[in-house]
C-alpha cells in the first residue's frame, strides 16, 4: 500500500490554498465542504474563485505567496501553474512538518486528495496514488452509480440508533446479524426511498423485537424493454438484494442474470391465449412469499405500470398490509422507439403520441378505430403482432389514408432486434413473409418516415416494406 488511507476532521480548521485558477476552486470548494477555513493566496484570482470565496468567507489575499501564509493551518495545498511557487510550498510545508499537497505533483506532496463520492456521512475516496487520475475518476463515476445518494440519510438513521441496539443486544455477533437484516431489507429500502419516518417506524419495532423475523416486501420493478444498460440503478440494486424474483415472458436472458445467483425465480410468463400462471395467483404468491418473511422482486417487462399489470398485484399487497414499492422501467414504446430511431413526437409532424394495446383479455382487438384514426398523433399499439392485419385494416376503415407510415419493432433494444417498416397498406402483407416473434412494438405515424435519417441502432439492419 503506497498511501496511508486517512481522513481528517478539518471543521474550524484553517487550510492554506495557494492558487487563483479552476484547479484551485476546486480544492478550495472541497475543504470548504468538510468545514475548513480558507486562507487563499494569489496574485490573481477568478471571477468565479472570488465569487465562490465571498458567498463562503474566505481569507483572499491577492498577492504573490509569502512564508508567513503557512502560520496557523494545519494544511496546505499549492494549485498554481507556476513550478517555482509550488516547489517554494512545498519546501517550506516540509521543513515544519505541514502536511502539502501539490497539483499534479506526487513527489513533492505529503498527502494526495484522492476522488470522492459524497454520500455523508458516508464517504467514499478513491486514488490511484496519482499514477492513473483517469481510472480513478471512471471508479468514482462506477461507485456513483453503485451508491444511492440517499445513503447517507440511512446512514444518519443508523447513527440514532447504534447505541441503542447496541444496549439491546450485547453480543458483536448479535449486533452483525442485527444490522445485516435491517440494512439489506425494507427499513433500507424505505430510508432510500425517502420514506424516513416509515423506516425508522420499522427499525424501531426491530429493535423492540416486534417484528420476529425479518420482515417481508414486496418491489414491483420494472425491467425495461430488454436492454439490461436500461436499467434504473434502483433495479440493479433489488435484483442483487432479492431473495425471489418472480418474473415474465418479457424480462431478457442478459436481465435475469443479474438476479442474485442464490435468489429463488419463479416464472409467471403469459403468451397470447397461454397463461402460465393466472393472475389471480400471481398477486396470491407475491403476498404469501412477503409474509414469509422474504424479499420478492416482481420483475415485468417495460413499466409496471403501463400495460403491465402492476396496479392489481399492488393492490392485493396493500389489502393485506405489505411494504411495497414501485420501481418505474423504461417502457417499451420509448425503448423501442428510440433504438429503432423513430422519436414518437417532433414538432415538424405531431406533439403527440397514444399509447394502445392490440388485445384485450378476451384476445380480441376491439379499440375506438374513430377516434384512433382521427387524432393527428403518433399511434404506439403494444402487443400487436397477431392483430396487426386488424389494426391495418380498421384504421383505413376509419378514414386513416392507406399511406400512412408504420413500423413493427421486433426484439426492440436487444441484439436480435429487426425494424419492418411500410405503409397501413402494405406492412401485413411483409410481415406475413416473415417470421415474425413477440415481443413486438407497432408504430403508426409521419415519424416513422424519420428512421432512415435517424436510425443508429443496427443501422445496416433495417427491413423495409416500401
Amino acid at each position: 500500500m503506497d498511501y496511508f488511507p486517512i481522513f481528517m476532521n478539518l471543521r474550524d480548521q484553517h487550510c492554506l490554498v495557494v492558487g487563483g485558477g479552476s484547479v484551485a476552486r476546486r480544492k478550495a470548494e472541497a475543504l470548504a465542504k468538510s468545514g475548513a477555513r480558507i486562507r487563499l493566496v494569489a496574485p490573481q484570482v477568478n471571477a468565479d474563485l472570488l465569487e465562490m470565496a465571498e458567498a463562503r468567507g474566505f481569507e483572499v489575499n491577492q498577492r504573490p505567496f509569502q512564508p508567513a501564509d503557512l502560520e496557523g493551518v494545519v494544511l496546505a495545498i499549492a494549485a498554481t501553474d507556476d513550478e517555482q511557487t509550488n516547489r517554494q510550498v512545498a519546501l517550506l510545508a516540509n521543513s515544519t512538518n505541514l502536511p502539502i499537497n501539490v497539483v499534479d505533483r506526487a513527489d513533492l506532496s505529503t498527502f494526495i486528495t484522492p476522488a470522492v463520492v459524497d454520500r455523508s456521512p458516508v464517504i467514499v475516496a478513491v486514488s490511484s496514488g496519482g499514477r492513473a487520475p483517469v481510472l480513478t475518476r471512471l471508479l468514482k463515476a462506477r461507485l456513483e452509480t453503485l451508491i444511492p445518494a440517499a445513503w447517507g440519510q440511512l446512514a444518519a438513521l443508523v447513527a440514532r440508533f447504534r447505541d441503542r441496539v447496541k444496549t439491546e443486544l450485547p453480543t458483536l455477533s448479535q449486533r452483525n446479524r442485527f444490522w445485516s437484516d435491517a440494512l439489506q431489507g425494507p427499513v433500507a429500502e424505505l430510508a432510500l426511498n425517502g420514506q424516513l419516518e416509515q423506516a425508522e417506524s420499522l427499525l424501531e419495532q426491530m429493535v423492540d423485537g416486534q417484528t420476529g423475523d425479518a420482515p417481508g416486501a414486496v418491489y414491483l420493478v420494472g425491467a425495461g424493454p430488454g436492454d439490461p444498460d436500461l436499467l434504473t440503478f434502483r433495479a440493479l440494486r433489488l435484483l442483487q438484494q432479492a431473495d425471489l424474483v418472480v418474473y415474465d415472458r418479457l424480462v431478457s436472458p442478459p436481465i435475469l442474470d443479474l438476479v442474485r445467483k442464490d435468489a429463488e425465480r419463479i416464472y409467471v410468463g403469459k403468451q397470447r391465449s397461454v397463461h402460465s400462471v393466472p393472475q389471480t395467483k400471481i398477486n396470491e404468491l407475491l403476498a404469501e412469499q412477503a409474509l414469509a418473511g422474504k424479499r420478492v422482486v416482481r420483475l415485468k417487462g417495460g413499466d409496471p405500470f403501463i400495460f403491465g399489470r402492476g396496479g392489481e398485484e399492488i393492490a392485493t399487497l396493500a389489502e393485506q398490509g405489505i411494504p411495497f414499492q414501485v420501481v418505474p422501467g423504461i417502457t417499451a414504446a420509448n425503448g423501442c422507439a428510440a433504438y429503432a430511431g423513430i422519436p414518437l413526437t417532433h414538432r415538424d409532424h405531431t406533439q403527440m403520441a397514444v399509447f394502445v394495446t392490440g388485445h384485450l383479455q378476451d384476445d380480441t382487438v376491439n379499440l375506438a378505430w374513430q377516434p384512433l384514426a382521427d387524432l393527428d398523433a403518433t399511434l404506439v399499439i403494444y402487443m400487436g403482432l397477431m392483430g396487426l392485419p386488424i389494426i391495418c385494416r380498421e384504421l383505413i376503415a376509419h378514414g386513416k389514408p392507406a399511406d400512412t407510415p408504420i413500423a413493427l419493432v421486433e426484439s426492440g433494444t436487444l441484439a436480435g432486434q429487426r425494424v419492418f417498416s411500410g405503409t397501413l397498406a402494405t406492412l401485413p402483407v411483409e410481415i406475413g413473409q416473415h417470421q415474425v416473434k413477440a415481443p413486438t412494438l407497432i408504430i403508426v405515424g409521419k415519424v416513422v418516415n424519420l428512421r432512415e435519417q435517424l436510425k443508429w441502432f443496427h443501422a445496416d439492419e433495417p427491413t423495409s416494406a416500401d
